[in-house]
């Protein structure tokens, strides 16, 4: 029996796993569950069980998109979905132990180390491995106005492009807007938000990326819309920005800031925010303690890339004095995302291989369901947190973010 025989044995006792080795002998784990698919993987490398019991994570993934893993029943989102359901965020103990392995941590600690200080030239190293490989991928499966961070979901069986145009009407409540007003929005993506913004309310918005595909298209859609004169894009670091600005809005770049520069992240926005003004961040996070990024992510992801606890923003946040006055928490919001964004790219695995080849396929799709499964079993959900630099600066209850809402989504 393969070590790796023994680490799944022990660990999976939810669903049915079948395992078939180089030599052709057959080992099946489990028992069935009606909430999880069975599933049937092949090795087609002798040497690789031994590799993923030593480093779970990063074995299964390098196996898997070298071809030396194969699924043969169900696909790499039910594997993944099976595994995890049987080391939850919950079962404290046995999540550990899955993502640990034979001598993982000390591989996994390394690595982590390595990837924590994201100054403003690692930091568009960092964003242009992930967002300058070509818009066209992104194109594939994302929604229209290529919303990549997490949709809004009001009912679990909505369409993406409206659970798409929710979220940005629940962030658009959420910053109190008036005509006229500055608006920063860091991490602007392609434009969808700060063309939004403008649209629904009137403001100016200044969009700043440090993604020069973004940029390009950015910019193309505000002329394409008549309104460059009120929505810029411009090719900049936050912490070079000038302002100040009535409102701040970052949506899915918090993640790429890194534990070192929080204190920085949060006293450039103070810096750069009206005294009477206010900010909105969203950001994927992590539930209960913190822990490093996992070493998949890490290397062929989003280099740098980090998941905060709430602690650990509240922590920066308050040194820098600005005051929380909003936490909203989503739990499940983003599964449902990622589930609609894997099934496209499945759709276009064809225009993805010739794009790329068959390796990146394989990374993507593990990717997506592997982050599809951390927000389903694992520890990560997503954060709205609002900040004001004045206790006066927004109505005293909550009224105002849902007549907004409902103005908008009209």
């Amino acid at each position: 029996m393969s070590l790796v025989d023994r680490f799944l044995g022990k660990l999976v006792k939810r669903g049915e796993l079948t395992l078939v080795f180089a030599d052709g002998t057959r080992r099946t784990v489990g028992n069935p569950d009606p909430q999880l698919k069975p599933v049937t993987v092949r090795f087609t490398d002798r040497r690789i069980p031994a590799i993923i019991a030593a480093n779970p994570m990063m074995g299964a993934a390098e196996g898997f998109m070298d071809g030396r893993m194969l699924v043969e029943q169900g696909d790499i989102r039910d594997l993944i979905d099976l595994v995890r359901a049987n080391g939850r965020h919950e079962d404290e103990v046995i999540a550990r132990n899955l993502t640990a392995g034979i001598g993982g941590r000390v591989k996994n600690a390394l690595l982590w180390a390595a990837n924590r200080v994201n100054d403003a030239r690692k930091s568009r190293q960092n964003v242009a491995h992930h967002y300058d490989i070509g818009n066209r991928l992104y194109d594939l499966f994302l929604d229209r106005d290529r919303q990549y961070s997490c949709a809004y979901y009001r009912e679990p069986d909505a369409s993406l492009e409206q659970a798409q145009a929710d979220k940005k009407a629940h962030i658009a409540a959420k910053l109190d807007l008036r005509p006229g007003q500055r608006v920063l929005d860091i991490g602007c993506g392609w434009g969808g938000m700060a063309l939004y913004l403008h649209e629904k309310a009137g403001v100016d918005v200044l969009g700043i990326t440090l993604s020069e595909e973004q940029l390009k298209l950015a910019r193309e859609r505000a002329e394409a819309a008549g309104v460059s004169d009120h929505v810029r894009f411009e090719l900049i670091d936050y912490r070079d920005v000038q302002g100040p600005f009535d409102r701040i809005v970052s949506v899915g770049m918090f993640e790429h800031v890194g534990p070192a520069m929080y204190q920085t992240f949060y006293d450039t926005c103070y810096k750069l925010l009206a005294p009477e003004g206010v900010m909105l961040l969203h950001t994927i996070g992590q539930l209960g303690e913190p822990t490093p990024t996992d070493p998949f992510t890490l290397k062929y992801i989003f280099p740098g890339g980090y998941n905060p606890a709430l602690s650990q923003m509240m922590t920066a946040s308050e040194t820098s004095r600005l005051i929380v006055s909003d936490v909203e928490i989503l739990r499940l919001h983003y599964a449902y995302t990622i589930d609609e964004w894997y099934d496209r790219a499945v759709a276009a695995r064809d225009q993805i291989v010739a794009l790329y080849d068959e390796r990146f396929y394989r990374m993507w799709t593990y990717y997506l369901a592997g982050a599809r499964s951390a927000f389903v079993h694992g520890n990560v959900c997503n954060y709205q947190v609002q900040y004001i630099k004045r206790r006066e600066a927004l109505p005293i209850t909550r009224d105002y973010m849902a007549e907004a809402e409902a103005r908008y989504s009209r």
